[in-house]
């Protein structure tokens, strides 16, 4: 019988993609090793938005192109495979197996295709009305799922991969979401997170045309959730009505990631964003409005091709008026098949360089600033595991800020084990990127 090992790149959708996969080759008969020395079949699942992560795909394949990939098969899957194509088995002649997202329904014949004695499969077209799902997922964690409810994108960000990656948008029915979590809730998971390139763009396709508030709030009552999260969202399809759910049902977590890649209304524009900074304010407005307090993040470009020192300060501003509770930030990075690589005025290395460290200072401060003002209070922590070398069990709170903690040995349950569990837990210390704090007992 057939041994894989799987490494994946990239984010919460390259994540739970990779368990479709994992399910996919449990049901083919293979068996999950944790080596790759240990395997038959070794698979990258890729991530193309940036060159560093492109690289590191190509790296891994290097190191068994000299002999010791000998007697084993590689695949490339996900977002490097849709781009690349072909291309791969020029770069990496040891590839058998080129496989895109949009084609992960057609893995098991690809497999049959492998074992029958075919040097070379590929799956790459990106012609399909299907949103991705599988019955043959396998979970991860047994306590938080995933739920792809929206592929691809119909956005043409000027440095973005993602339409020519993962296609254009196709929405899965409300009907189909519904149903897997509940049986997900029936099953136990109390966490649950919507994923999409744009999560807030879902139309249902079925006759009831649930918008995504509508679907967000009707998932939030399924009984047995504690948490429902999503990501990742596009401010221009972002609504007041996303904030009145979370408004309205404490079920929905009370942080949101909302992407603005830059406070400059002339790069927003170069970068074909859809929206202005007046616009994406006005979104940031409704989440201040609301009582739930309500903890943002973003991602952030910086170097642009034409940013400016004062289109760069602007984004510097940006952070001050917002006050993000944590950041995602890039170098821009030229990327295959989109419109900024036509642009001039390319920013210096050197320049990017330093545009980043100092927004990372920058945001760094602010996210001490509000950490120190978290100590003292008591947050619900859904437990994720224990840190040996700190003695201290590690959680998220509501609003996806990381708490470690301690817990007296005589509380822990006779399993000794807390993960998968809600514990209160008062914050006692606080840093740049997390908090530390204790258990506490219900009153």
């Amino acid at each position: 019988m057939s041994k894989f090992y799987i490494e994946t790149f990239g984010c919460q959708m390259n994540v739970h993609d990779s368990e479709k996969v994992v399910g996919t080759m449990l049901a083919k008969g293979y068996t999950q090793v944790e080596s790759p020395d240990d395997a038959d079949f070794v698979l990258y699942n890729t991530c193309s938005i940036r060159d560093k992560a492109e690289q590191k795909v190509y790296h891994r394949l290097d190191t068994f192109k000299n002999g010791s990939g000998k007697g084993k098969r590689f695949g490339v899957l996900g977002c490097v495979a849709q781009q690349e194509g072909e291309a791969i088995f020029a770069k990496a002649p040891h590839v058998n197996l080129v496989v895109g997202s949009a084609s992960y329904s057609k893995l098991p014949e690809l497999l049959v295709q492998l074992e029958n004695g075919a040097e070379r499969v590929t799956g790459l077209s990106l012609d399909t009305d299907e949103a991705f799902e599988t019955p043959l997922t396998r979970r991860d964690n047994p306590h938080k799922a995933y739920i792809t409810i929206i592929e691809g994108c119909d956005k043409n960000c000027t440095y973005c991969v993602v339409p020519f990656t993962r296609g254009r948008e196709r929405s899965r029915t409300a009907v189909s979401v519904m149903a897997e979590a509940r049986q997900l809730a029936d099953l136990g998971y109390t966490e649950i997170m919507l994923l999409g390139q744009n999560v807030n763009s879902y139309r249902d396709p079925s006759e009831e045309g649930w918008n995504f508030a509508e679907l967000l709030a009707r998932v939030a009552e399924i009984p047995g959730l504690r948490r429902l999260r999503f990501t990742t969202s596009h401010p221009r399809d972002f609504t007041r009505e996303i904030v009145d759910a979370i408004t309205a049902n404490p079920v929905i977590c009370n942080y949101v990631h909302l992407p603005v890649q830059s406070g400059s209304d002339k790069i927003l524009n170069r970068m074909d964003r859809l929206y202005t900074r007046e616009r994406y304010m006005e979104c940031i407005g409704w989440m201040k409005a609301s009582p739930r307090n309500i903890a943002l993040s973003t991602d952030i470009i910086v170097g642009f091709p034409g940013e400016t020192d004062e289109d760069f300060q602007q984004t510097m501003r940006l952070l001050d008026e917002v006050e993000y509770s944590s950041l995602f930030s890039f170098k821009y990075s030229q990327r295959p098949n989109t419109g900024a690589l036509a642009f001039e005025e390319q920013v210096p290395e050197e320049v990017k360089r330093q545009r980043l460290l100092m927004l990372q200072e920058h945001q760094r401060q602010i996210q001490i600033r509000l950490n120190e003002d978290q100590v003292g209070r008591v947050e619900e922590v859904f437990v994720e595991g224990f840190n040996q070398s700190t003695g201290q069990w590690i959680g998220k709170t509501s609003q996806f800020r990381t708490l470690n903690f301690t817990v007296p040995a005589e509380r822990l349950p006779a399993s000794g084990s807390l993960a998968g569990q809600y514990c209160m837990v008062r914050v006692t210390r606080s840093g740049p990127n997390s908090l530390a704090g204790e258990q506490v007992l219900p009153a």
